[in-house]
């Protein structure tokens, strides 16, 4: 899960697996896969860069070499 604040300053969290796009037009719009739309404070480039680190927590398990015994 990644968290994003709303533009009334609520923060929330969402699961970034959800986002299908997100646009800056000025407001950050948040467009999720069954099409509802969130409007938040967060920067697209922020959204990625959480959304990056969330990958890298949720893939190290799958991707870290074991030894096999």
């Amino acid at each position: 899960m990644i968290y994003l604040t709303r533009t009334n300053g609520t923060q929330f969290y969402i699961n970034p697996e959800l986002i299908q796009t997100v646009e800056k037009t000025p407001d950050t719009i948040i467009t999720l896969i069954n099409n509802k739309k969130i409007i938040v404070k967060d920067t697209p480039q922020e959204i990625a860069e959480r959304f990056i680190e969330y990958r890298r927590k949720t893939l190290v398990p799958f991707t870290s070499k074991r030894s096999v015994e």
